[in-house]
């Protein structure tokens, strides 16, 4: 890792030459140090694993940041957030509307602010959210949300549209905002697991490995090889458990129900299997600073068996003539529009990029090589194609990977253990790179936590997939995404 101070005006200059070089924004945070806010900015790069991060102390009785967001998509939408958490504005913003903050949030109020304090009332209120207006001959609006049926979790999405053609899409977000970077303060790496655990539901292993990695590398700790494995293999157990469900899912959507009532079967018969290898149905508990734990992987000799099962729902869902038709060409996502918005994990892959941190930055030394299941089309389809190559992978990754696990527990770290530091974590979740940031103060506690679910990158991708699609193709489209509202509304 290299670590660069500088002043604002030299950051735009940086950051474009990193670009240049290779280099993506992998995260930007804001600290309070006290006397003085600070922002830091997290650039990577793989082959080999480059990290870089620029540090820019700033007043804070007045915080302003030259506005990246002409370098980079991503850059300027975690510059309005770390606005509207920290007050730290960023000059010359293209679009400087609030991304974190609704309406009611008191103004002025900044919540990430040591000094913040417990939330206050309900203030002046901004006025509502300025969506795009759509004009034209035959124009309307459909809104749905924030509030929607069943199980999922509150979000907006405005449609603009002509017939049953989707002319926009505007997704607003954040109505669970949980303030949970706050919560990781004051806490030690030990007790703090189960926030991390719990970022995004579905996403334990992921959000755990990546806290972890980041606390390890801030105290520069190495852990044992079999605690690699370990941690490998739970994290593709978590890859093909919500595939599964998500190939299902998508079947539903364009009305085989059969295939989805198989793959939720499937997917059961997964969560069992992980409650007898880690005593959890979705994982948890396995992975802590320092290493990784379960009580049995016996039964991964089902996964061959089951992973035929999945291959055969996979075959039905291509074979039938309806199914492909909704599939193919629906609502595409193309190679430069991922590029450009910097989408990450299977969305990426099945535009045609091939990034994956468990390559680009390994906590496994060798233990993946270059996924050869990419797609260019970038259409629903394609989605669901390396959903399902990528559950073959992972199986075959399994089986490889348990026959050299020699101790179930693997708990023992070495290397130099410091009190306090900075480390970054990055490993590949089932949606794609997450990325964890941790600082420690001397005493070992918590100091600030930042973290980068995929979902933060792939949201904005949706609307661009969706331009000229029709409504109808909208819940089939938004779960070719599945995207998570948790791990954005941090």
């Amino acid at each position: 890792m290299t670590h660069h101070i500088l002043a604002p005006a030299e950051l735009p200059g940086q950051v474009e030459t990193l670009l240049g070089e290779g280099f993506r924004i992998a995260l930007v945070a804001g600290h309070d140090d006290g006397d003085r806010l600070r922002a830091v900015y997290l650039l990577t790069a793989p082959g080999p694993d480059r990290r870089v991060e620029l540090h820019v102390p700033l007043d804070k009785a007045d915080p302003r940041v030259p506005s990246l967001a002409g370098l980079s998509f991503p850059a300027g939408r975690f510059e309005r957030e770390m606005r509207d958490l920290f007050g730290i504005v960023p000059e010359d913003h293209p679009l400087p509307r609030r991304l974190v903050r609704h309406f009611h949030w008191p103004r002025g109020w900044y919540p990430m602010l040591a000094d913040a304090g417990d939330p206050p009332a309900f203030g002046d209120v901004d006025g509502p959210y300025p969506f795009r207006t759509v004009e034209g001959d035959g124009v309307y609006e459909i809104p749905v949300g924030p509030v929607h049926a069943g199980m999922i979790e509150p979000g907006h999405f405005r449609f603009s549209v002509v017939g049953e053609t989707i002319l926009n899409l505007k997704a607003r977000l954040w109505f669970v905002h949980k303030g949970l970077e706050k919560l990781f303060e004051g806490r030690r790496p030990a007790d703090a697991v189960q926030l991390a655990e719990r970022v995004s539901g579905d996403t334990a292993v992921g959000h755990t490995l990546a806290f972890c990695l980041a606390v390890e590398d801030a105290l520069g700790l190495a852990v044992a090889e079999d605690a690699q494995r370990l941690r490998a293999i739970l994290l593709e157990l978590e890859r093909i458990h919500n595939h599964v469900a998500d190939l299902g899912a998508l079947c539903n959507d364009v009305g085989h129900g059969v295939l989805n009532t198989h793959a939720q079967r499937v997917r059961e018969r997964l969560l069992q299997l992980n409650d007898q290898i880690t005593g959890h149905r979705l994982l948890r508990g396995a992975i802590h600073p320092g290493g990784a734990v379960v009580g049995s992987l016996h039964r991964l000799e089902e996964l061959p068996e089951i992973g035929a099962d999945i291959d055969d729902i996979v075959a039905l869902a291509l074979g039938n003539s309806v199914v492909r038709d909704r599939f193919a060409g629906t609502a595409v996502l193309t190679r430069q529009q991922a590029a450009d918005l910097g989408t990450l994990g299977y969305v990426a892959r099945a535009s045609g990029l091939t990034g994956d941190a468990r390559v680009d930055y390994p906590h496994l030394e060798g233990g993946f090589a270059r996924a050869s299941h990419t797609r260019a089309d970038g259409d629903v389809l394609s989605r669901f194609l390396v959903r399902a190559e990528e559950i073959r992978a992972s199986i075959a990754a399994i089986a490889r990977l348990t026959g050299q696990v020699r101790e179930l527990d693997a708990t023992g770290s070495t290397g130099t253990v410091r009190t306090g530091g900075a480390g970054t974590g990055i490993a590949e979740g089932w949606r794609g790179t997450i990325v964890h940031r941790v600082e420690l103060g001397s005493d070992g506690v918590l100091t600030r936590v930042k973290i980068v679910d995929p979902s933060f990158f792939n949201w904005p991708a949706l609307p661009v997939a969706l331009t000229d699609t029709i409504v109808p193709d909208f819940p089939l489209t938004n779960k070719s995404f599945n995207l998570s509202y948790a791990g954005n509304d941090l």
